[in-house]
């Protein structure tokens, strides 16, 4: 029981998932299959070194291999297991933290061609921090996130992408290959980084990879293969559904700034493309972080919290809900839940609700403390049970809505209920609308072939959360509504959205 114990506190710290002897073997021999014939071998976090020893014994030419890992044990288990191999004098095997070794030092002296592989770790960042752990790189937002993205989960990344992105670094000017293990998100993530920062990289390819069954992780997942380009840049990448790559691929590529799905389907509708009219700008629903106090239940004229608690509130604050499994599910008409809406807009006082609804004022200040704890950093130096992602769009009447974490491109349209706008959480994603004609307008518009098909050539359905509010952005509803024939529909819905937002302004200074 305390070695059980032990290995899943190592898995839960250095994200330790060993790579099957039988899967290493394969991943050697797929190599090899594909023309790669290194010079030399560098596995950078080895563990028991299942795949550098594969390497080793795959490729004859093997002239210096050189792994390392932070774990003495395993470093010794290694070095143990050389003395039987033929290869023992040609191998290094040293006990280092990935984050402080001298990379360009010990990379110098290894003859070209050059084969990176491994099986880096299967944890994010702030998994690693939680725990206290200090496996992690030095913090800096790397992604070069703006803004509220940068203190919000997408400054949140994995590892081995950290890893994978230096890695890259370490083979320009070389002749070099990268063979990893990892995330298809992972994978998707460097290839991006790469793509995008003009970081030369050629034959592109990863191949799914069976994650349960080789590691009981229930992820996507792949090798990643892609070698160092001499001159110029591949923006293209295959995808096979197995190590034997023997099916027709598909084929991911950056295009248009960003990463598509589907370059096919892609090249068809890029005229699609790109950012579209103001008045339609995708927005996300309403983040508060804090369910138990901010979402409830009616029950008769009371409400019902999620601590248990029966409440008599005032009215003003309130609104009808939906959360994101409805609106995938198309359960929009009637409502379930209520949520507390305290401000109109980003960083607005919210002492005011002491006067106008002190009901609710008080129920807040019960409550303060758990407001008080959400974790994110964004609520700091904010106005007491600040929300997010809260505007004049979210107090629309009518919307059209998503949901970002059902794979599906189902489109909504939602009304108002009980005489108020409905709100979403921020796992959905909406267009605000006037009135129910713009919104079925509109939902025909992006349940349309052409928008369906190009959406579908830009999105992964294999991420956590395949629908974005970037990837619905990339959709052009101007170019869209001329594709379909419709441009002077929206037109006209353009210039009442226009009256509209005039109004809101001039009555701010009345």
């Amino acid at each position: 029981m305390a070695v059980a114990k032990k290995k899943s506190q190592r898995v839960a710290e250095f994200g330790d998932f060993q790579t099957p002897i039988e899967l290493a073997r394969r991943v050697a021999q797929h190599l090899a299959s594909i023309g790669i014939a290194p010079n030399s071998v560098v596995e950078p976090t080895c563990g028991k070194g299942s795949l550098l020893f594969a390497a080793i014994d795959q490729f004859p030419n093997v002239e210096s291999a050189l792994g390392l890992d932070i774990n003495l044990r395993y470093v010794e288990s290694v070095m143990e297991n050389l003395q039987s191999r033929r290869h023992a004098g040609s191998v290094r095997v040293l006990k280092q933290d990935f984050f402080d070794a001298d990379w360009p030092t010990l990379l110098k002296g290894l003859p070209d061609p050059l084969l990176i592989i491994g099986n880096p770790p299967w944890v994010t960042n702030s998994e690693l921090s939680s725990r206290g752990s200090s496996n992690v790189p030095t913090k800096t937002n790397f992604q070069n996130h703006n803004g509220l993205d940068a203190v919000t989960g997408k400054a949140n990344f994995d590892i081995s992408e950290w890893m994978l992105i230096r890695m890259l670094d370490w083979i320009r000017g070389r002749r070099a290959t990268i063979a990893m293990l990892c995330k298809t998100a992972v994978a998707r993530k460097v290839l991006l980084h790469a793509w995008k920062h003009g970081i030369g990289v050629a034959h592109a390819a990863m191949y799914r990879i069976d994650a349960k069954s080789q590691f009981g992780a229930a992820v996507d997942a792949c090798l990643l293969v892609c070698s160092s380009a001499s001159a110029g840049q591949e923006r293209d990448c295959r995808v096979y559904d197995s190590l034997r790559g023997d099916a027709a691929p598909q084929i991911i590529g950056y295009r248009g700034g960003g990463l598509v799905a589907d370059v096919r389907v892609y090249e068809r509708w890029k005229h699609l493309d790109g950012v579209g009219d103001e008045n339609y700008r995708w927005r996300s629903g309403i983040k508060h972080d804090c369910a138990k106090v901010m979402e409830l239940v009616k029950v008769g004229n009371r409400y019902r919290n999620g601590l248990g608690e029966l409440l008599d509130l005032g009215n003003e604050f309130l609104y009808p809900m939906l959360k994101s499994s409805e609106v995938a599910g198309g359960r929009t008409t009637k409502p379930t839940r209520w949520m507390l809406v305290p401000q109109r807009s980003v960083g607005e006082d919210t002492s005011m609700i002491r006067s106008r609804d002190p009901k609710t004022w008080r129920y807040l200040q019960s409550h303060a403390d758990l407001l008080a704890r959400r974790a994110s950093s964004i609520y700091r130096k904010r106005p007491a049970f600040s929300i997010f992602g809260v505007g004049d769009y979210s107090f629309a009447p009518w919307k059209i809505a998503i949901s970002g974490f059902y794979k599906s491109l189902d489109f909504v349209a939602i009304g108002s209920f009980a005489g108020k706008p409905i709100m979403l959480d921020d796992t959905s994603y909406f267009l605000p609308c006037q009135c129910r004609e713009e919104a079925e307008f509109l939902a025909s518009l992006l349940c349309s072939d052409p928008a369906q098909e190009f959406l579908s050539g830009r999105v992964f359905w294999d991420a956590k959360r395949p629908i974005t509010v970037e990837l619905l952005r990339r959709l052009n509803l101007d170019a869209l509504a001329r594709e379909l024939g419709s441009e002077c529909t929206l037109a006209e819905f353009n210039a009442t959205a226009d009256a509209a937002k005039t109004r809101r302004v001039l009555s701010l200074f009345r």
